[in-house]
Protein backbone atom coordinates (compact mmCIF):
# COMPACT_ATOMS: atom_id res chain seq x y z
CA UNK A 1 0.00 0.00 0.00
CA UNK A 2 1.20 3.72 -0.27
CA UNK A 3 2.14 5.13 2.84
CA UNK A 4 3.72 8.45 4.52
CA UNK A 5 5.99 6.78 6.67
CA UNK A 6 8.31 9.06 9.33
CA UNK A 7 11.71 7.56 9.99
CA UNK A 8 13.23 9.59 13.27
CA UNK A 9 12.50 12.48 14.66
CA UNK A 10 13.24 16.07 12.83
CA UNK A 11 12.19 18.01 10.32
CA UNK A 12 10.35 17.41 7.17
CA UNK A 13 12.87 15.24 5.83
CA UNK A 14 12.03 12.49 8.37
CA UNK A 15 8.61 11.95 5.65
CA UNK A 16 9.11 9.23 3.46
CA UNK A 17 6.19 8.55 0.82
CA UNK A 18 6.49 5.07 -0.02
CA UNK A 19 4.16 3.11 -2.84
CA UNK A 20 5.21 -0.65 -1.64
CA UNK A 21 4.53 -0.45 2.05
CA UNK A 22 3.30 -3.90 4.16
CA UNK A 23 -0.48 -4.15 4.52
CA UNK A 24 -1.28 -3.73 8.35
CA UNK A 25 -2.04 -7.18 9.59
CA UNK A 26 -5.38 -7.80 11.43
CA UNK A 27 -5.50 -9.86 15.03
CA UNK A 28 -8.13 -11.28 16.37
CA UNK A 29 -10.91 -8.22 17.25
CA UNK A 30 -9.70 -6.05 14.69
CA UNK A 31 -11.33 -4.75 11.34
CA UNK A 32 -9.11 -2.79 8.38
CA UNK A 33 -10.21 0.29 7.31
CA UNK A 34 -9.74 1.69 3.55
CA UNK A 35 -8.88 5.51 4.41
CA UNK A 36 -10.82 7.71 2.85
CA UNK A 37 -9.25 10.73 4.47
CA UNK A 38 -6.99 11.63 7.36
CA UNK A 39 -6.60 15.38 8.92
CA UNK A 40 -3.82 17.08 10.41
CA UNK A 41 -3.27 17.86 13.63
CA UNK A 42 -0.58 20.04 16.01
CA UNK A 43 0.45 16.12 17.53
CA UNK A 44 1.57 15.26 13.57
CA UNK A 45 3.85 17.86 13.93
CA UNK A 46 5.24 17.99 17.64
CA UNK A 47 5.15 14.55 17.75
CA UNK A 48 7.57 14.08 14.14
CA UNK A 49 9.55 16.83 15.82
CA UNK A 50 9.59 15.24 19.39
CA UNK A 51 8.76 18.78 20.97
CA UNK A 52 6.72 17.25 23.85
CA UNK A 53 9.48 16.80 26.45
CA UNK A 54 9.41 15.76 29.55
CA UNK A 55 8.83 16.93 33.24
CA UNK A 56 12.59 16.88 34.20
CA UNK A 57 13.62 18.52 30.39
CA UNK A 58 10.99 20.66 28.89
CA UNK A 59 13.41 20.24 25.61
CA UNK A 60 14.38 16.40 25.28
CA UNK A 61 13.26 14.59 22.01
CA UNK A 62 10.25 13.14 23.09
CA UNK A 63 6.80 12.08 21.91
CA UNK A 64 3.69 12.91 23.61
CA UNK A 65 3.81 10.46 26.92
CA UNK A 66 7.74 11.65 27.17
CA UNK A 67 9.18 9.28 25.16
CA UNK A 68 10.76 9.15 21.89
CA UNK A 69 8.47 7.36 19.24
CA UNK A 70 9.26 4.30 17.52
CA UNK A 71 10.13 3.77 13.98
CA UNK A 72 9.05 3.78 11.62
CA UNK A 73 6.02 4.86 11.96
CA UNK A 74 2.66 5.72 9.97
CA UNK A 75 1.92 9.07 11.48
CA UNK A 76 -1.98 10.54 11.19
CA UNK A 77 -4.15 10.24 14.07
CA UNK A 78 -7.58 11.14 12.00
CA UNK A 79 -9.02 8.32 10.17
CA UNK A 80 -12.80 8.73 8.12
CA UNK A 81 -13.08 5.59 5.77
CA UNK A 82 -14.56 2.18 4.88
CA UNK A 83 -14.44 -1.50 7.11
CA UNK A 84 -13.16 -3.65 3.94
CA UNK A 85 -12.39 -6.34 6.27
CA UNK A 86 -12.68 -8.31 9.86
CA UNK A 87 -10.14 -10.47 11.83
CA UNK A 88 -11.61 -13.25 14.14
CA UNK A 89 -13.99 -12.67 16.66
CA UNK A 90 -15.31 -9.97 14.39
CA UNK A 91 -19.10 -9.99 13.36
CA UNK A 92 -18.44 -9.46 9.71
CA UNK A 93 -21.84 -7.00 9.54
CA UNK A 94 -19.68 -4.23 10.08
CA UNK A 95 -18.08 -5.02 6.42
CA UNK A 96 -19.21 -1.81 4.25
CA UNK A 97 -20.09 -0.15 7.28
CA UNK A 98 -18.54 4.26 6.78
CA UNK A 99 -16.89 4.80 9.98
CA UNK A 100 -14.94 7.26 12.27
CA UNK A 101 -11.75 6.26 13.79
CA UNK A 102 -11.35 6.81 17.53
CA UNK A 103 -7.77 7.52 18.06
CA UNK A 104 -7.32 6.34 20.90
CA UNK A 105 -5.97 2.84 21.07
CA UNK A 106 -6.15 2.23 24.70
CA UNK A 107 -7.84 3.84 27.95
CA UNK A 108 -6.76 3.75 31.45
CA UNK A 109 -10.51 4.65 32.64
CA UNK A 110 -11.06 7.93 30.64
CA UNK A 111 -7.42 9.12 30.37
CA UNK A 112 -6.10 8.01 26.78
CA UNK A 113 -2.76 6.04 26.87
CA UNK A 114 -2.13 5.42 23.44
CA UNK A 115 -2.69 6.49 20.33
CA UNK A 116 -2.76 5.71 16.33
CA UNK A 117 -0.22 7.66 14.63
CA UNK A 118 2.26 7.95 17.68
CA UNK A 119 2.10 4.14 19.81
CA UNK A 120 0.65 2.29 16.59
CA UNK A 121 0.45 3.37 12.99
CA UNK A 122 -2.13 6.16 11.85
CA UNK A 123 -4.10 7.53 8.98
CA UNK A 124 -1.56 8.32 6.66
CA UNK A 125 -1.54 5.71 4.41
CA UNK A 126 -4.19 3.65 2.05
CA UNK A 127 -5.15 1.32 5.23
CA UNK A 128 -5.16 1.04 8.82
CA UNK A 129 -5.81 -1.78 11.60
CA UNK A 130 -7.51 -1.40 14.76
CA UNK A 131 -9.77 -2.74 17.14
CA UNK A 132 -13.41 -2.78 16.14
CA UNK A 133 -14.37 -1.44 19.28
CA UNK A 134 -12.65 1.78 18.10
CA UNK A 135 -14.64 2.48 15.15
CA UNK A 136 -17.73 4.09 15.24
CA UNK A 137 -20.61 3.95 12.38
CA UNK A 138 -21.39 7.17 10.60
CA UNK A 139 -22.82 5.40 7.64
CA UNK A 140 -25.65 7.90 7.80
CA UNK A 141 -23.86 11.32 8.41
CA UNK A 142 -24.37 14.12 6.18
CA UNK A 143 -20.71 15.01 5.92
CA UNK A 144 -18.21 14.16 3.50
CA UNK A 145 -15.40 11.64 4.36
CA UNK A 146 -13.08 14.90 4.67
CA UNK A 147 -14.95 16.46 6.82
CA UNK A 148 -15.25 12.98 9.23
CA UNK A 149 -11.50 13.68 9.40
CA UNK A 150 -11.70 16.42 10.40
CA UNK A 151 -13.26 15.52 13.89
CA UNK A 152 -11.85 12.93 15.98
CA UNK A 153 -8.87 14.81 17.19
CA UNK A 154 -10.35 18.27 17.13
CA UNK A 155 -13.70 18.01 17.85
CA UNK A 156 -12.73 15.11 20.37
CA UNK A 157 -10.43 17.49 21.86
CA UNK A 158 -13.14 20.29 22.44
CA UNK A 159 -16.01 18.11 23.36
CA UNK A 160 -13.93 16.86 25.85
CA UNK A 161 -13.21 20.11 27.02
CA UNK A 162 -16.83 21.07 26.89
CA UNK A 163 -17.84 18.31 28.93
CA UNK A 164 -15.41 18.09 31.71
CA UNK A 165 -15.77 21.88 32.31
CA UNK A 166 -20.04 21.12 32.36
CA UNK A 167 -20.99 23.76 29.52
CA UNK A 168 -24.36 24.08 29.67
CA UNK A 169 -27.32 25.83 27.30
CA UNK A 170 -27.39 29.36 28.15
CA UNK A 171 -23.98 29.87 29.25
CA UNK A 172 -21.25 32.46 27.95
CA UNK A 173 -18.51 30.54 27.12
CA UNK A 174 -15.18 32.48 25.67
CA UNK A 175 -12.96 29.81 23.33
CA UNK A 176 -9.25 31.22 22.58
CA UNK A 177 -7.85 30.35 19.70
CA UNK A 178 -10.88 30.36 17.97
CA UNK A 179 -9.67 29.73 14.25
CA UNK A 180 -7.71 26.68 14.94
CA UNK A 181 -9.18 23.04 14.65
CA UNK A 182 -9.80 22.89 18.00
CA UNK A 183 -10.99 26.16 18.83
CA UNK A 184 -13.07 26.36 15.71
CA UNK A 185 -14.47 22.72 16.85
CA UNK A 186 -15.40 24.19 20.21
CA UNK A 187 -17.25 27.42 18.68
CA UNK A 188 -19.98 24.99 16.61
CA UNK A 189 -20.20 22.35 19.55
CA UNK A 190 -21.27 24.89 22.25
CA UNK A 191 -23.25 27.07 19.32
CA UNK A 192 -25.02 23.46 19.04
CA UNK A 193 -25.52 23.45 22.35
CA UNK A 194 -26.92 26.14 23.03
CA UNK A 195 -24.04 28.56 24.27
CA UNK A 196 -23.68 31.82 23.48
CA UNK A 197 -19.67 31.96 22.18
CA UNK A 198 -17.35 34.82 22.59
CA UNK A 199 -14.40 33.88 20.39
CA UNK A 200 -10.56 35.20 20.45
CA UNK A 201 -8.85 34.79 17.30
CA UNK A 202 -6.95 37.45 15.01
CA UNK A 203 -8.46 40.62 13.19
CA UNK A 204 -7.50 38.16 9.78
CA UNK A 205 -9.97 35.45 11.00
CA UNK A 206 -12.60 37.45 12.56
CA UNK A 207 -14.98 37.45 9.87
CA UNK A 208 -13.98 33.59 9.15
CA UNK A 209 -14.98 32.52 12.97
CA UNK A 210 -18.72 34.59 12.88
CA UNK A 211 -19.33 32.68 9.85
CA UNK A 212 -18.49 29.54 11.67
CA UNK A 213 -21.46 30.33 14.61
CA UNK A 214 -19.04 32.92 17.13
CA UNK A 215 -22.01 35.03 18.70
CA UNK A 216 -19.22 37.57 19.40
CA UNK A 217 -15.61 38.18 18.63
CA UNK A 218 -12.59 39.54 20.66
CA UNK A 219 -9.78 40.12 18.43
CA UNK A 220 -6.01 39.88 19.64
CA UNK A 221 -3.54 42.77 19.86
CA UNK A 222 -6.52 45.28 19.45
CA UNK A 223 -9.54 44.21 22.23
CA UNK A 224 -8.18 44.02 25.58
CA UNK A 225 -9.59 40.40 27.50
CA UNK A 226 -9.61 42.65 30.51
CA UNK A 227 -13.02 44.69 28.79
CA UNK A 228 -15.18 41.51 28.01
CA UNK A 229 -17.41 40.99 30.51
CA UNK A 230 -17.26 38.32 32.64
CA UNK A 231 -18.10 34.76 31.15
CA UNK A 232 -18.91 31.08 32.87
CA UNK A 233 -16.99 29.26 30.93
CA UNK A 234 -13.04 29.47 29.54
CA UNK A 235 -12.15 26.82 26.77
CA UNK A 236 -8.40 27.59 26.41
CA UNK A 237 -6.20 25.97 23.63
CA UNK A 238 -3.58 28.41 23.56
CA UNK A 239 -1.99 29.47 26.94
CA UNK A 240 0.87 31.71 26.44
CA UNK A 241 0.91 35.64 27.80
CA UNK A 242 -2.83 35.73 28.09
CA UNK A 243 -3.40 32.54 29.95
CA UNK A 244 -4.06 34.56 33.80
CA UNK A 245 -6.07 37.17 31.81
CA UNK A 246 -8.27 34.51 30.38
CA UNK A 247 -8.37 33.05 33.74
CA UNK A 248 -10.14 36.50 35.29
CA UNK A 249 -12.90 36.50 32.99
CA UNK A 250 -14.60 33.98 34.89
CA UNK A 251 -17.06 35.04 36.76
CA UNK A 252 -17.34 33.83 40.47
CA UNK A 253 -17.25 29.46 40.17
CA UNK A 254 -16.82 30.07 36.91
CA UNK A 255 -14.66 27.14 35.05
CA UNK A 256 -11.88 26.79 32.66
CA UNK A 257 -10.91 24.06 30.81
CA UNK A 258 -7.26 24.28 29.02
CA UNK A 259 -6.01 21.74 26.35
CA UNK A 260 -3.32 23.36 24.36
CA UNK A 261 -0.20 25.66 24.59
CA UNK A 262 0.17 26.76 20.73
CA UNK A 263 1.21 30.32 22.63
CA UNK A 264 3.96 28.79 24.81
CA UNK A 265 3.38 26.48 27.85
CA UNK A 266 4.93 28.80 30.71
CA UNK A 267 2.37 31.19 31.88
CA UNK A 268 1.73 33.50 34.59
CA UNK A 269 -1.16 33.53 37.33
CA UNK A 270 -1.97 35.33 40.45
CA UNK A 271 -3.34 31.99 41.79
CA UNK A 272 -5.28 34.17 44.77
CA UNK A 273 -7.85 35.45 41.34
CA UNK A 274 -7.96 31.40 41.58
CA UNK A 275 -8.91 30.13 45.03
CA UNK A 276 -10.45 33.60 45.92
CA UNK A 277 -12.97 33.34 43.54
CA UNK A 278 -13.55 29.74 43.49
CA UNK A 279 -12.83 29.18 39.83
CA UNK A 280 -11.89 26.01 38.24
CA UNK A 281 -8.90 25.51 36.60
CA UNK A 282 -9.12 21.94 34.40
CA UNK A 283 -6.77 20.02 32.62
CA UNK A 284 -8.00 18.24 29.36
CA UNK A 285 -6.40 15.27 26.98
CA UNK A 286 -8.49 14.20 24.20
CA UNK A 287 -11.84 12.35 24.84
CA UNK A 288 -13.18 10.16 26.76
CA UNK A 289 -15.28 6.94 24.86
CA UNK A 290 -18.16 8.51 25.83
CA UNK A 291 -17.03 12.02 24.65
CA UNK A 292 -16.35 9.86 21.10
CA UNK A 293 -19.41 8.02 20.90
CA UNK A 294 -21.60 11.67 21.40
CA UNK A 295 -19.68 13.40 18.44
CA UNK A 296 -20.31 10.06 16.30
CA UNK A 297 -23.71 10.56 17.47
CA UNK A 298 -23.44 14.46 16.50
CA UNK A 299 -22.19 13.96 13.55
CA UNK A 300 -24.75 11.67 12.17
CA UNK A 301 -27.59 14.06 12.88
CA UNK A 302 -26.02 17.04 10.97
CA UNK A 303 -25.31 18.91 14.02
CA UNK A 304 -21.70 19.81 12.14
CA UNK A 305 -20.30 21.68 9.66
CA UNK A 306 -16.22 21.17 9.83
CA UNK A 307 -14.27 23.57 8.11
CA UNK A 308 -12.06 21.94 5.81
CA UNK A 309 -9.06 24.59 4.75
CA UNK A 310 -7.44 22.35 2.13
CA UNK A 311 -6.97 18.93 0.69
CA UNK A 312 -3.95 17.54 0.02
CA UNK A 313 -3.01 13.79 -2.33
CA UNK A 314 -0.74 11.62 0.38
CA UNK A 315 1.94 12.08 -1.67
CA UNK A 316 1.58 15.84 -0.57
CA UNK A 317 1.92 15.60 3.05
CA UNK A 318 5.20 17.59 3.31
CA UNK A 319 3.33 20.37 1.76
CA UNK A 320 0.43 19.76 3.89
CA UNK A 321 2.43 20.04 7.05
CA UNK A 322 4.49 23.30 5.64
CA UNK A 323 0.91 24.82 5.37
CA UNK A 324 -0.41 23.52 8.77
CA UNK A 325 2.96 25.25 10.41
CA UNK A 326 2.40 28.96 8.78
CA UNK A 327 -1.13 28.84 10.53
CA UNK A 328 -2.51 30.77 7.86
CA UNK A 329 -6.32 29.19 6.95
CA UNK A 330 -9.11 28.85 9.23
CA UNK A 331 -10.46 25.13 9.75
CA UNK A 332 -8.82 22.32 9.13
CA UNK A 333 -6.06 20.51 6.39
CA UNK A 334 -6.61 17.10 5.26
CA UNK A 335 -4.98 14.42 3.12
CA UNK A 336 -6.64 11.66 1.21
CA UNK A 337 -4.65 8.51 -0.32
CA UNK A 338 -4.21 8.11 -4.27
CA UNK A 339 -8.12 6.89 -5.58
CA UNK A 340 -10.18 7.80 -2.50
Amino acid sequence: MCAAVTMFHGGLDAIEVHDDWPMPALGSGDVLVRISAAALNNTDIWAREGRYGTAEDPDAIAGWKGVPLDFPRIQGIDVAGVVVDSGEDVDRSVIGRRVMVDPTVHYNGDFPVDLIGSEVDGGFAEFLACSVDRVNDVSASPLSDVQLACLPTAYGTALGMINRAGCASGERVLVTGASGGVGSAAVQLLVNRGCHVIARTSSSNADAVLANGAHEVSVRGHDAIEDLDEVDVAVDVVAGDEFGAVLDRLRDGGRMATAGAIAGPLVQLDVRRLYLRQRRLIGSTMHSPADFAELAEVASTGGLDPIVAEVFPLEGIRAAQERFVRKDFVGKLVVRPHGA
